[in-house]
């Protein structure tokens, strides 16, 4: 769409707005008249990717499933619209202290419909003069929580009024529905289709649409042609998937998505009021291996994401809490973790730290046995294998540190060297040990996934110390391979 259609289209609105009357008084028990459209330059009126959104959701108390109005917390419903607007510049001002620049905001239609959207229109259209990126999503209400829309008449009525009022403000974007799980693919496509034939002068780039299930399904929705030019809306928490563990299993879910430079992850989260450190290396707590699982993904992908929540009162997951008009962080090692989500400062590596002079026994995840030279011998090019673990030399490892976190692994028995067999780069290239020679095919980074276990990648190819085919049997081979967090590329180090 280009500037000068909004350019007419906002002259016709305020035209519009100059001859109709209004009826302001938010006290009063009619529907709240139609408001006049706003009209802003974007941010970044063009979306290449998602990594400019660095959010936090501004919540209910009540999860924003409410059949009545939406209070966000911090409101009460005493509140007139100058309050309102004071109490909204405070907290947009302490979130964009901490780097944050968008934020996201339910909506539903008895807020839209009713009095109390003076009040809720300027929490909204606050942001945005604030210089934020505003997400207006709908949320069914507390009755049905069948993950449908609960009234379809009251559905479209409250877009209507929602698109007309800020169609012209480039810095407002409209979910069309907060976590669908009530719809099959198909019949969830047919509702966005029919939102997007409704309202087709809104640019799809600023529609956001939710992942099938619990926003989850996101690739789903991004293979559809009719969507290729809206953003897409991706969720998982911890609950989502009972098997993760580790840093690198809760990197998959964001690693997984086919359309990383659309793609918003709009909620994720995990308790802030308990003290967890989430900056320190992950060791066995699954929320923590969750965070900085989720956030080194993000980086990794240039994708934005919005934390859940920002601020709701009396949830422990808030990554602030506001009482009184003063806005708190209750963990900023949390903080921090989002900022390294948004490329703000560097992801920090935790890497092995071995005592000098020890040995260890590198035991494979998947089979339970350890990396062993074949026979017990001394000679270069010897075989790399998996065997039980049974106390022998040729069993036994030593770390020695190089440089930036790379470590030369030494065999007890034999004095040599842990090496990719002649430098290669290829996957499926085996494993050999050799005379120590300071190459990058004999360096290894080691870094700590929690629970225990280890990655461990080769310095020259980047590849990942693997058994060969996720065998189990003694002898499988120890190759190298890429790296995609099966269990047969994760390892114990630990004392014999």
């Amino acid at each position: 769409m280009n500037r000068i259609y909004y350019i007419l289209l906002s002259c016709f609105m305020i035209f519009i707005a100059m001859v109709s009357c209004t009826d302001n008084d938010p006290s009063s028990g009619n529907l709240a008249s139609e408001d006049t459209s706003e009209v802003m330059e974007a941010i970044d009126p063009y979306i290449d990717n998602t990594s400019n959104f660095r959010g936090v959701n501004w919540a209910d108390t009540r999860d924003n499933f409410v059949d009545s109005w939406l209070l966000l917390s911090g409101l009460e419903t005493t509140d007139d619209v100058a309050t309102v607007a004071t109490k909204a510049e405070n907290i947009y001002a302490v979130f964009q202290s901490h780097q944050i620049n968008t934020v996201r905001l339910p909506i539903n239609p008895a807020t839209v419909l009713q009095n109390w959207w003076q009040q809720h229109a300027k929490a909204i259209s606050t942001g945005p003069q604030m210089g934020f990126k505003v997400i207006l999503a709908y949320w069914e209400g507390s009755s049905a929580r069948d993950g449908k829309v609960d009234n379809q008449s009251g559905y479209w009525t409250m877009w209507d009024k929602v698109v007309a009022k800020y169609i012209g403000n480039q810095n407002i974007y409209f979910e069309l529905m907060n976590e669908p799980y009530g719809y099959t693919e198909d019949e969830l496509k047919t509702l966005y289709e029919a939102w997007l034939l409704r309202y087709p002068d809104v640019p799809k780039w600023r529609v956001v649409l939710d992942g099938v299930g619990y926003a989850t399904g996101v690739n789903e929705i991004g293979a559809d042609s009719r969507f290729e030019d809206c953003l897409l809306s991706f969720h998982y928490y911890t609950w989502f998937n009972g098997a993760y563990q580790t840093t690198a299993d809760w990197e998959l879910p964001v690693k997984n998505i086919n359309y990383p430079e659309r793609t918003i992850m709009t909620e994720f989260g995990v308790p802030m009021t308990n003290g967890k450190e989430f900056m320190l290396a992950p060791e066995t707590d699954n929320e923590v291996t969750y965070l900085q699982g989720i956030t080194t993904a993000l980086s990794d992908k240039g994708m934005g994401s919005i934390y859940w929540p920002g601020i709701r009162t009396d949830d422990s997951y808030s990554m602030f809490t506001y009482t009184n008009g003063n806005v708190i962080v209750n963990n900023n090692s949390g903080l921090e973790r989002l900022h390294v989500a948004w490329n703000l400062q560097n992801t920090p590596n935790f890497y092995l730290e071995p005592q000098a002079n020890a040995f260890y026994k590198i035991i494979n995840r998947n089979s339970g046995k350890s990396v062993d030279v074949s026979g017990g011998a001394t000679t270069n090019g010897a075989n790399v294998i998996q065997w039980d673990f049974n106390g022998g030399d040729n069993q036994q490892w030593s770390f020695t540190g190089t440089d930036e976190g790379y470590f030369n692994i030494t065999n007890k028995n034999s004095n040599k060297a842990l090496d990719v067999n002649g430098a290669s780069h290829d996957a499926g290239t085996e494993i050999i040990q050799w005379d120590y020679a300071d190459e990058t095919n004999q360096q290894w980074l080691i870094k700590t996934i929690g629970f225990g276990y280890y990655t461990i990648i080769n310095r020259n190819s980047n590849q990942s110390l693997d058994v060969n085919g996720g065998a189990t049997y003694n002898g499988g081979d120890i190759i190298q391979w890429y790296y995609n967090n099966g269990y047969n590329q994760q390892w114990y180090i630990i004392a014999p």
